[in-house]
């Protein structure tokens, strides 16, 4: 086991700074401290939580500039999108602190009985298993609603943003949350099994590659412990032959691209009635001809890097196994001379079922169009997929949009003209290779609690 954790800058490739892994006896003394420290803040009334979470807000916005550095120069996040982000954590934060006293207050029930209400009871300590590539707002997403219902939280964050992981958790520490109720493990994942099953972990959440999940849920299961998985996806833009095609293009291409494409949710595969692919293709180039490729601490930059080597080398292989079985492309899908672990803007087409970009989650800056010859077609393509965390449908006919999204194209999250993305005001998750539960609104506040009936005769 390497004791330390090391953090590379995705721009130069250089190795910037290690960070050495608790040991065995630290980590014992960490989830103790987190047990205790739930302890207490579990009697904490639900207003004054909710204003410590306010008060967080604060600090996340007071600390925007410095939190987009450390990501910038950690994980390879252009500086404004850094900013952008930890705008969307202030914002989770408030919107979370606003309705936890009412959702979380009991819940009366009228029966036979002289009272009989719904309390919902915090769980315990909550284990955060958190990728790298939205450094702040996934740990913020899952932590603040588990805060929130009286739970501490530990954070397993990816070990390439270990410096983002020190920086918000001396941001929560400066918000005035209680010491423990929210604190960071330094550990690679071989050991996040023997923090699941430790008898002070009562839940985990995690948000990462389905390969992922499914170990996760296997240790959690075999220990009892609640779960919430958010894990990969291949999502479905469908554009029909009514949609308004330079709009539909302009968030398609927006869709792929945030963060470098490295997102779960970010639009994968497009899949355009034949009528109007050519127009679609074209203006979709134009978008991705527009991207400005480079550091990511330059603010004009809108593309950064991949956020580690292996991850380009990844993408570059299911780009050229695509074009090896008959897809084309129309720009990009070259690895670019040069340091740092960049990757162009590229858009394949010709891409049908059974190819690696159609069948695969692709990590990174790569649209791949698929055509279809009717609606029915290009949502049965949608479809045919073993994720289920989003899709989209563009047409100008928006009852029948909300029509098909409600009852016919199978995810977690569907949008219609728009793209999909996570909002705190509405729950957001998965089905099938893409998870199981659900984080932020109403729902994600009630995920990590004892849903506990009282009846009094």
């Amino acid at each position: 086991m390497d004791v330390h954790l090391v953090s590379t800058n995705p721009a130069t490739g250089q190795r910037q700074s290690h960070h050495p892994q608790h040991t065995d006896a630290e980590v014992e003394l960490i989830l103790g401290r987190a047990h205790h420290s739930f302890r207490a803040w579990r009697k904490v009334s639900l207003r004054e939580r909710a204003n410590t979470v306010r008060k967080l807000a604060t600090a996340l916005r007071a600390r925007a500039n410095d939190l987009a550095h450390v990501a910038a120069v950690e994980m390879g996040k252009p500086i404004t999108q850094g900013k952008a982000e930890v705008e969307k954590c202030a914002l989770c934060c408030d919107q979370q602190a606003d309705i936890a006293p009412a959702l979380l207050a009991d819940h009366p029930i009228p029966t036979e009985a002289r009272r009989s209400f719904v309390a919902f009871e915090p769980l315990g300590v909550v284990l955060a298993i958190m990728p790298w590539n939205f450094p702040f707002w996934q740990v913020v997403r899952a932590a603040v609603p588990a805060i929130l219902a009286g739970n501490a939280v530990v954070l397993k964050h990816a070990s390439n943003v270990t410096r983002c992981a020190l920086a918000l958790e001396d941001v929560f520490l400066n918000a005035e949350l209680p010491t423990g109720v929210f604190c960071v493990l330094r550990l690679d994942s071989s050991r996040i099994p023997t923090v699941i099953t430790h008898p002070a972990v009562q839940a985990v959440t995690l948000t990462g590659s389905t390969p992922a999940g499914r170990d996760v849920a296997a240790i959690a299961g075999a220990a009892l412990r609640k779960t919430v998985l958010e894990l990969g996806g291949n999502d479905a833009y469908v554009v029909l032959g009514d949609a308004d095609i330079p709009h539909a293009a302009r968030i398609c291409a927006q869709a792929r691209l945030v963060n470098g494409g490295q997102s779960c949710i970010a639009a994968k595969r497009f899949i355009v009635v034949e009528s109007v692919r050519n127009e679609f293709e074209e203006l979709l180039l134009k978008e991705f001809a527009a991207v400005r490729l480079g550091d990511p601490l330059d603010p004009s930059t809108t593309l950064g890097p991949l956020a580690r080597a292996d991850l380009r080398t990844e993408l570059h292989s299911q780009v050229t196994r695509a074009i090896s079985a008959g897809a084309s492309c129309l720009t990009g899908g070259r690895i670019p001379e040069g340091p740092g672990f960049f990757y162009p803007p590229t858009i394949l087409t010709d891409v049908t079922p059974g190819m690696s970009v159609f069948e695969e989650e692709t990590f990174g800056p790569v649209a791949s169009v698929i055509s279809a010859t009717s609606e029915n077609e290009a949502i049965d393509l949608a479809n045919r997929s073993r994720f289920g965390l989003g899709a989209a449908l563009f047409t100008s006919n928006s009852e029948r949009g909300a029509e098909i999204a409600a009852r016919r194209l199978e995810a977690g999250n569907c949008f219609v003209n728009s793209g999909v993305r996570s909002d705190p005001r509405l729950p957001f998750g998965g089905i099938r290779d893409s998870g199981w539960g659900r984080e932020l609104g109403a729902f994600g506040l009630r995920e990590f609690v004892n849903t506990k009936t009282v009846y009094v005769a």
